[in-house]
């Protein structure tokens, strides 16, 4: 192991991110790795990482935010990284971290609640599924019963009393179609924008409005939803992220890690944030955001 090769590891990573134009900062902000982790891997000072368990993960996260190929880079240099600990340490790093053993015991005492409530689930369906059988044989009894007493008159006018039922029931059928066909489609209005990222307001989305979030190379994002994230996560062109706004909701941040790369579509409608204007009217002085790290927001009306 040389000082030439462990040097190499840290300035491919520091080349990669100033090729892309990022600070310190964007990539903290991106990766959610502290500032102070990532100049330690550009100096391949590993021994201030957390522990061996974390040098590879930040790397490689490192290294898909910078449009490296992480798993090659590991590869790469695999001789001047610390090797990876056994289960033996994660559990030791667990011990000693106490909000990871109150996750932990969080996470197993709702494992036993769930073994208590099983077997109550279980008896009451067992329950329901006799009561409802005996209403069925009940009810066919009944009918059974009352259709023996039934003449040719009654057959007649229950046959006229079908087809106008039919008749309603495609009328109705008519005109529920023709409000579906009417219904309006979401837009979005831009109402303020920064060098950082923009405000927009979207209407007419439905009540549950769905997000698709794509990208056509490696992009970081999150979502937060009235004040409490979501989800976040790295995107690539083979992977993408659905996920439903709840009827509650006020408004939506996102959070690009590589704008620029980054689709979304709200409602199946694509949501062009990038742009000065939207599908609908923007504001006319609104100018077009090209950071490649935004923070975009969604205010539902």
């Amino acid at each position: 192991m040389s000082d030439n090769s462990k040097v190499t590891l840290g300035k491919t990573l520091r080349d990669a991110r100033i090729a892309k134009g990022f600070t310190l900062d964007d990539l903290q902000q991106a990766t959610k790795i502290q500032k102070r982790y990532l100049i330690a891997i550009e100096d391949q000072n590993f021994d201030e990482l957390p522990g061996d368990f974390y040098v590879r993960a930040f790397i490689k996260q490192y290294a898909d935010m910078v449009d490296l190929d992480g798993a090659e880079l590991l590869k790469q240099f695999d001789s001047t990284l610390p090797s990876t600990q056994t289960q033996e340490y994660v559990d030791k790093v667990n011990e000693s971290n106490p909000e990871t053993r109150s996750q932990q015991r969080k996470v197993d005492d709702r494992y036993v609640q769930l073994r208590r409530t099983i077997p109550v689930i279980g008896i009451v369906i067992v329950v329901l599924v006799v009561l409802v059988g005996i209403w069925v044989a009940a009810a066919h009894n009944g009918n059974s019963g009352t259709e023996d007493n039934v003449d040719s008159s009654s057959v007649s006018v229950s046959g006229s009393s079908t087809k106008t039922s039919s008749s309603s029931s495609q009328s109705s059928s008519s005109k529920s179609s023709s409000k579906k066909k009417v219904a309006k489609t979401a837009t979005f209005k831009k109402l303020s924008s920064t060098t950082s990222g923009s405000t927009w307001e979207l209407k007419h989305a439905s009540s549950k409005p769905k997000v698709s979030l794509s990208a056509t190379s490696s992009a970081w994002m999150s979502v937060t939803i009235s004040g409490a994230t979501t989800w976040q996560g790295t995107l690539s062109t083979s992977t993408s992220h659905s996920l439903t706004i709840p009827s509650s909701a006020t408004s939506v941040t996102f959070k690009f890690g590589n704008a620029p790369a980054t689709k979304v579509k709200i409602d199946g409608k694509s949501f062009n944030f990038n742009s000065s204007t939207s599908t609908s009217s923007a504001s006319s002085s609104s100018t077009t955001t090209s950071s490649q790290v935004q923070t975009v927001t969604l205010e539902l009306k």
